[in-house]
């Protein structure tokens, strides 16, 4: 293949790979995927090619949607042992961030509704939502009607506005403060305090330090102060899992304020907060390795500001 097809490529790369991480909600599956892409674009008749960005987007998207449809996939998610990757703020994979709803498209909060939505749907609510393609591209990549695209991105956005409560965009500095306080009230060992900064309907979910089999939900402000009380009180055993007494750090986690526990510069487990109004509305813990670990490179070239706690 010719460098002018190479370069057109990889002027391509990046908005592919967001579109199947949005897609699959997995960088290493999304990378997959557009190695893919690039192999059929080296194998295609480049010359029949009218408009080469319009045909990776359909290569690319076609692809997320099998790995979607496959039954693995569907086994894996229908199970309830299945969390969106989380990325830190600035992976080039978050992709487009100019507005609200490119910004909300990427949180973990939608990547994880989004797994109610049929794989066209959700396909049509991606390229809709955080490319702002209309509604006869959506169609030509999808092989629908125009009319087609416009019912699957309006069930979309109804589907997922009836589970979602927004959350606040908070600057990171006030991001910084309720993390901070959530950390002093978890480290206090007192349930009370951890209630008062949880809102009343508040929801946490968590992979189990990545040993449970099935993910672990918990509703109601006492239970989920209770598993969070659990969770961070230090114990010889957790520090042995964790590889020694992790650093407390804050980050921004797609888009949202987390807690990311770090040993030796390696992140061994993310909690992901949604604020609404000040208190705390969602958590999502997350500690398996495998969904940690692009996470980790990024952390790696990442000059962090001095941790929360430095010895938990």
């Amino acid at each position: 293949m010719d460098s002018a097809a190479i370069n057109r490529f990889e002027a391509s790369r990046g908005r592919l790979a967001s579109l199947a991480y949005r897609l699959l909600g997995s960088a290493a599956d999304a990378e997959d995927a557009v190695q893919d892409t690039f192999l059929r674009w080296q194998a295609a008749d480049r010359e029949r090619i009218e408009t080469p960005e319009a045909w990776l987007t359909k290569v690319v998207t076609n692809l997320c949607l099998d790995r979607l449809r496959s039954a693995q996939a569907r086994h894996e998610r229908a199970a309830g042992d299945w969390l969106p990757e989380p990325l830190l703020e600035g992976d080039p994979l978050l992709g487009p961030a100019d507005t609200y709803e490119q910004r909300e498209s990427v949180s973990l909060a939608v990547l994880t509704l989004m797994e109610r939505l049929s794989p066209v749907e959700r396909a049509a609510y991606v390229l809709r939502e955080a490319f702002c393609y209309p509604h006869a591209e959506i169609a030509g990549v999808l092989d629908i009607t125009e009319s087609a695209s416009q019912q699957h991105v309006h069930r979309a956005r109804r589907r997922v506005a009836a589970q979602r409560r927004r959350g606040d965009e908070a600057d990171p500095a006030s991001a910084r403060r309720i993390v901070e306080e959530f950390l002093a009230a978890a480290a206090s060992g007192r349930t009370e305090r951890l209630v008062a900064l949880l809102t009343t309907d508040v929801t946490a979910v968590s992979d189990g330090a990545g040993l449970a089999r099935r993910l672990l939900r918990y509703t109601t402000r006492e239970r989920v102060a209770s598993y969070v009380r659990a969770g961070f009180k230090p114990t010889p055993a957790k520090r042995r899992l964790a590889g020694g007494s992790p650093a407390m750090h804050f980050a921004l986690v797609n888009g949202s304020p987390a807690v990311l526990a770090v040993v030796d510069d390696r992140v061994v487990g993310a909690v992901a907060f949604e604020v609404s109004d000040g208190k705390v509305a969602s958590l999502r813990g997350i500690a398996a390795a495998d969904r940690l670990a692009r996470l980790n490179v990024a952390w790696r070239r990442h000059e962090p500001d001095a941790p929360v706690i430095s010895a938990w």
